[in-house]
């Protein structure tokens, strides 16, 4: 027999709670099970008056509806909204019942303006030492990468830097000025044949690329670092696009150690932070690093630089014939060693070795050399336990990346602004963070609460058996002496 499935429900009370009627496996009742914010209060206290104005939107409320949206895709606030008010599990996320009225989507924008992006790192860091608690972070190994987020700008708004500072040069020039203005000079071309513009709808957004033969996008720049032992993203920062990565590792090894309490024992990375200052600054702290050198760039018919003995103890670069070269003067990464015309005239790899614009030979020992050095043969006897670590770095944070751009929409900025991006940053981050801390407590929760129930319902058996002995054969009178 074919059934028919009446569609005209009119039944709006229903017995129970809305918790009954949200399933036990749905991801806001597994998150909800592990989360507590009840010191979120407090944090944002100061963003709001005591004595003054009408009352505002619950704190934790709004934050709930924030992270429920990213937990079902959703982020933008005009579409959350809309979806909160026929989905019951976000109501009750958020802590809202069914006749209650929503906020308008323009209060969460007012209340991430209000709390700012330093408020938001907070609260990430503040899930981030609830899954050290947790037991979900190791601390001893750390994957660190960068990835590109592109700015939500269009086209049509790049401009050309240079236009724009001679436009800042001549304030107030109109074109019915009579005054004779003198106009600058047009700067020379650029040797970078991608020139490089600007929005002016996001000025803060820089033109970068992930690749050399792909275009300039307006970009930022995420900044993460993972643990090893459940992929807890434990620490992330958003930059623009131009920053390079190298630059910011040790502040990510230190900014881990401050949140986690722990001591990083190593720090996996791609060859864009094999810098010789890392090297350095790793060795120095007792931090091992398993991080690729860049390949050494050969030039054709020059020798290179790898040919070339650095002699730290005594400050001189012998060369390969065995002749000193010494230190004349200060660069930007390190200092300059020169031969001497006597010694590189008369040798028989004059013509391979000096330019022909030269007379001797000149090389640069950037600054961390000898770590650089040491880093290089290292990598050439990595054992197979370390290239295990590498192979894990590949899938752990450039998983959390793929991630957080594929399911979290973090491919694209959703809103304009450095501390906008680095709220989406942080808020995706925590999302993350709160579906791996369900997905390992969660189970241990539920047997607990479990257990609470049947011993509350054993409870309860005996106490109405131990009732009905005492009240078998009384009257009316006893049995309310007994209540």
């Amino acid at each position: 027999m074919i059934g028919k499935q009446h569609r005209n429900q009119m039944t709006l009370f229903i017995p129970g709670s809305i918790d009954q009627i949200i399933p036990d496996d749905h991801i806001l009742k597994r998150v909800d099970r592990v989360l507590d914010f009840s010191w979120l209060i407090d944090e944002v206290r100061d963003s709001y008056c005591e004595d003054n104005g009408r009352p505002a939107i619950d704190p934790e409320a709004a934050l709930r509806l924030m992270l429920a949206g990213f937990f079902h895709g959703i982020i933008h606030d005009r579409k959350l909204m809309r979806e909160a008010q026929v989905n019951i599990a976000i109501r009750w996320f958020a802590g809202y019942d069914l006749n209650d009225k929503l906020p308008d989507h323009s209060s969460l924008t007012n209340i991430r303006k209000r709390w700012g992006a330093k408020r938001f790192k907070r609260i990430f860091q503040k899930i981030v030492k609830a899954c050290v608690d947790a037991g979900l972070v190791s601390g001893e190994t750390v994957h660190a990468d960068a990835t590109l987020i592109r700015a939500d700008v269009s086209w049509e708004s790049l401009t050309t830097e240079h236009v724009d500072a001679t436009l800042a040069a001549n304030p107030g020039e109109d074109e019915n000025d009579s005054k004779c203005v003198p106009k600058e000079p047009e700067p020379p071309p650029s040797k970078d044949k991608r020139l490089k513009k600007r929005s002016t709808t996001d000025p803060e957004a820089t033109m970068a690329t992930s690749q050399s033969n792909y275009r300039l996008e307006p970009s930022y720049k995420q900044h993460t670092a993972v643990d090893d032992q459940a992929g807890i993203v434990v620490d992330v920062e958003v930059t623009t696009g131009e920053v390079n990565e190298g630059t910011k590792l040790m502040d990510i090894v230190e900014s881990v150690e401050e949140v986690t309490g722990k001591k990083v024992e190593r720090v996996t990375g791609d060859a864009g932070y094999a810098h010789s200052k890392n090297y350095q600054a790793l060795e120095e702290r007792g931090t091992q690093a398993i991080i690729p050198p860049q390949k050494i760039k050969r030039v054709r018919n020059s020798v290179p630089l790898s040919r070339f003995k650095y002699d730290a103890r005594h400050d001189i670069v012998r060369c390969p014939a065995g002749k000193k070269l010494y230190r004349c003067s200060r660069a930007k990464k390190g200092w300059v060693y020169r031969g001497k015309a006597q010694d590189c005239g008369t040798c028989s790899l004059h013509k391979l070795c000096v330019p022909k614009s030269a007379k001797v030979r000149t090389v640069l020992i950037v600054e961390g050399y000898p770590s650089l050095l040491r880093a290089r043969r290292r990598r050439a006897w990595w054992d197979e336990a370390t290239r295990g670590i590498y192979r894990r770095h590949r899938w752990r944070v450039e998983g959390a990346h793929a991630e957080a751009k594929v399911q979290y929409g973090l491919r694209r900025a959703i809103r304009r602004g450095l501390d906008n991006v680095a709220i989406q940053v942080y808020l995706t981050a925590t999302v993350m963070n709160l579906k791996r801390l369900a997905a390992a407590l969660g189970p241990y929760l539920s047997f607990f609460r479990s257990a609470i129930n049947k011993l509350t319902g054993f409870w309860l058996k005996i106490r109405l058996k131990f009732d009905k002995k005492i009240t078998k054969g009384k009257t009316e009178p006893d049995l309310a002496m007994v209540a």
